[in-house]
């Protein structure tokens, strides 16, 4: 338990922020609001407050400017961010911490929130969250509740009642699970990487002397392969690459609005590392991938979510009839459910593709609370179609140039309304847990669908989803920005395998 926030301390509050200064720019406006309000509703708290100077935008800004500070501390979340940015200052301390977030779409201080959360989670550091969508911080009488119990206490207590950690497994589905088991003790999975670690998500790498106990391990090869072996790729394989995503129905948005460098050379040279990245799978055997990409890439080579996107489908150039369950940012929290969903899909006759998703932001609809996932491309065809042998309802936009000067384009699309399953791996106490849920992608009337997807990235694949829990549980307890969905029911096969594995597993959803 952390120390209580005394009266006489005043509190720091801080911007954790992203590496690119350009990022920071634009979330000025809206983190100077938002620090505004805090101080407002901190004052009714009868609480002092004092601003830490500037964006933490490297992690040394972050030791030299954090770690002096014993005083209680909030970071102010309201766009995307690095978890360094925090965690390098706060570690080895423990002055009570709050990550306070507003509730965007298009600003997610939620995203930057419950990745760095999780990443202090992985370190063993303790703090708070809270969070509000009301414009007007102390009008909310719940934020601020728990913002005045955190100023008391240095914690916010919330709710558990929709977290278990068993659930009844049927014996079909435990069967089931031991054969998958079975099969990967037999052959150990192997993740490629490329690259590891992105954009401040520590809290997603887990490294040889983890995965190696649940069945997994992982070969590293540096991303400046794909440059090098890019120059050797055929033009005869780019040309039936391209024709073949042509054929089955792709949607290129070439040269469309301001999006003039977007062009057919753009999207050959996307298949170009898609087919170095496919060659290095089948050189080392690999079983699936983890793809950093990002800001060493940036500019050097185009997005690689067209690539992430082909991997993810079994409809893709040169395919062995599987899919090749990529994820992106090299994020092994999601690889690994991500692989293991796949060969539980598959062994129950089920479609296999499992598809990687932000969890980006979310809303009430219709009596429930939908949660919009939406990731850059790591989401494959068979979500937008539900036909493993088309690339049809798949749409390629520009990046936003702003965060990717090398023209290339997503690949996106509406997800199907359908039943899902849907789990997350990440580090705990220094072992490996596996959380697991399920719920249902739902269908927006389409007023309310582009509503939300144009308040988000509108360049990006969509999915509307009922995850089968509380707002408030997510928030308050979820550890990760990131998670891996499955079409169909395998909730009792997914509980099952990561207890055969030797995760420690914890349910979410509703007993």
């Amino acid at each position: 338990m952390q120390g209580s926030a005394s009266t006489k301390e005043k509190i720091a509050l801080f911007w954790p922020g992203d590496a690119r200064q350009k990022p920071n720019e634009l979330a000025l406006p809206e983190i100077t609001e938002a620090t505004v309000q805090l101080e407002h509703a901190l004052g009714k708290l009868g609480r002092a407050t004092y601003r830490v100077e500037g964006f933490l935008a490297k992690p040394h800004e972050a030791i030299e400017k954090l770690g002096p500070i014993d005083d209680p501390m909030i970071g102010v979340c309201v766009h995307w961010f690095y978890a360094p940015h925090t965690t390098d200052g706060v570690v080895g301390k423990d002055n009570p911490l709050l990550l306070a977030s507003n509730f965007s779409g298009r600003w997610p201080g939620l995203v930057g929130l419950l990745n760095t959360g999780a990443s202090l989670e992985m370190l063993n550091r303790r703090f708070a969250r809270a969070w509000t969508s009301s414009p007007d911080f102390s009008a909310d009488s719940g934020f601020m509740d728990r913002l005045d119990a955190w100023c008391r206490t240095g914690r916010i207590a919330y709710a558990e009642d929709e977290i278990s950690y068993h659930a009844p497994i049927t014996p079909a589905a435990s069967q089931l699970a031991r054969r998958v088991a079975d099969g990967i003790r037999r052959r150990r999975i192997l993740i490629l990487m490329l690259g590891d670690t992105s954009m401040g998500m520590i809290n997603g790498y887990f490294g040889p002397r983890l995965l190696n106990l649940h069945g997994f391990t992982e070969h590293k090869v540096d991303q400046a392969w794909i440059l090098d072996r890019g120059r050797r790729i055929e033009d005869r394989r780019l040309d039936d690459a391209l024709r073949f995503v042509k054929d089955r129905g792709v949607t290129f948005h070439h040269g469309e609005g301001a999006a003039t460098d977007f062009d057919e050379h753009a999207t050959r040279e996307q298949l170009r590392d898609y087919l170095v990245v496919l060659d290095l799978v089948n050189e080392f055997k690999a079983d699936c991938i983890g793809w950093q990409y990002q800001l060493g890439m940036i500019p050097l080579r185009p997005p690689s979510d067209f690539a992430e996107g082909l991997f993810n489908s079994t409809c893709r150039p040169e395919s062995n009839g599987d899919t090749i369950a990529c994820a992106t940012e090299a994020d092994q929290g999601n690889v690994v459910p991500m692989e293991l969903m796949k060969r539980l899909l598959k062994e129950k006759g089920l479609h296999q593709a499992v598809m990687f998703h932000d969890v980006r932001w979310g809303h009430e609809h219709d009596g429930r609370f939908l949660w919009v996932l939406l990731n850059s491309g790591s989401c494959g065809a068979y979500a937008f179609n539900h036909d493993p042998d088309t690339l049809r309802g798949v749409h390629s936009y520009r990046q936003p140039s702003l965060y990717f000067p090398s023209p290339g384009g997503t690949f996106a699309g509406e997800s199907l309304p359908g039943k899902m399953t849907w789990a997350r791996a990440y580090i705990r106490g220094g072992v490996l847990w596996m959380d697991i849920g399920k719920g249902e992608v739902v269908s927006l009337p389409p007023d309310v669908r582009d509503a939300w997807w144009q308040g988000t990235t509108r360049e990006w694949p969509f999915m509307a989803a009922d995850m089968g829990i509380s707002q408030q549980t997510l928030m308050a307890h979820y550890l990760s920005n990131h998670v891996a969905v499955a079409y169909g029911d395998i909730f009792d096969e997914m509980v099952a395998l990561s207890q055969e594995l030797g995760f420690k597993v914890r349910v979410l959803g509703a007993r």
